[in-house]
């Protein structure tokens, strides 16, 4: 079954599943975090991911063909998703609710649309900025609003941090979309998950975090979030990134937004005031404004 445009039913399907998957770590990161603190919290996931693929190692990297050149781009893509992102997101966790960082989520497509026109080229309708524009200032807005909470005690740096999160992970799908054109996505995230884990291996070295695994449900959260959202959503996105065209995959991540929001008002109780449901309402205006196409007119034939 395919779309209009030629893309199958279940890139598809794989595409709405990641974005769910995203859009319930931001609720879940913020249980673990406050259980095993950032740094902890994003190794564990690396490690839970890598065991998982550990067993595949041997047939994934015997399939591949590396094209002389192509470490930079390697190497780029895992210091931009995992490394960077998530220790960008994870602290932005420690300092803001899910909700905010969830909302501020939203800009990561207009992000990959504004790399994919300055750096690919590719054409940007004029309506596109001004939605980025819009999205960007609704961001700002709702930062500006934020005031310190008992669940996010320095907003304004957390939302901030979750800003840069979300360039970095512009910067990973526009990466990734380039070289799944010769990589396979199993080994593009055995390769990301494995240099994650170097990169975040002092996380392993504070003895502190290691009690925590006591508590069944923060050991729970840290397997999820391994499984799940990290080797789950991120295989996902790798194997439809070769089926998907770039703006069209970056798109779903649309959703997240109102996913996360609805998630942690629902699992941590958390609330937004009326001034900044309005911030989010602009925040969403833009992005829908990046993503209409209004329909030309059919020339009407006479005689």
């Amino acid at each position: 079954m395919e779309s209009r445009d030629g893309v199958g039913f279940w890139p598809l399907i794989a595409l709405l599943t990641t974005v769910v998957l995203w859009a319930s770590s931001f609720s879940v990161m913020k249980v673990a975090i406050e259980s095993f603190g950032p740094t902890f919290t994003v190794w564990s996931r690396m490690v839970v991911a890598v065991v998982v693929l550990l067993p595949a190692a041997p047939r994934i990297l015997a399939r591949v063909h590396y094209r002389a050149g192509d470490w930079k781009w390697l190497l780029l893509m895992g210091l931009m998703q995992p490394c960077l992102y998530f220790l960008l997101e994870s602290h932005a966790l420690h300092y803001t609710t899910s909700s905010q960082a969830g909302m501020i989520s939203s800009v990561l497509p207009l992000m990959v649309a504004a790399g994919a026109g300055l750096l690919l080229g590719e054409r940007t309708a004029p309506r596109a900025w001004v939605g980025c524009a819009l999205a960007a200032a609704g961001v700002a807005w709702l930062t500006s609003l934020s005031a310190p909470t008992e669940s996010a005690t320095n907003p304004v740096l957390g939302n901030l941090l979750e800003v840069a999160a979300m360039a970095s992970g512009a910067g990973y799908m526009l990466l990734v979309r380039r070289l799944s054109v010769h990589y396979g996505p199993a080994f593009l995230t055995l390769l990301q998950f494995s240099l994650g884990m170097v990169f975040f291996l002092p996380g392993a070295l504070d003895p502190a975090p290691w009690r925590a695994l006591a508590s069944p449900w923060a050991a729970a959260s840290l397997v999820y979030l391994g499984v799940f959202v990290t080797l789950g959503a991120f295989g996902l996105w790798n194997w439809s990134s070769q089926r998907v065209p770039a703006a069209r995959a970056s798109a779903f991540v649309n959703l997240m937004p109102v996913i996360a929001v609805a998630m942690g008002m629902i699992f941590l109780e958390e609330t937004i005031t009326s001034m900044q449901g309005v911030a989010c309402a602009v925040v969403i205006s833009g992005v829908l404004l990046t993503q209409w196409h209004p329909r030309r007119k059919r020339a009407v034939q006479i005689g």
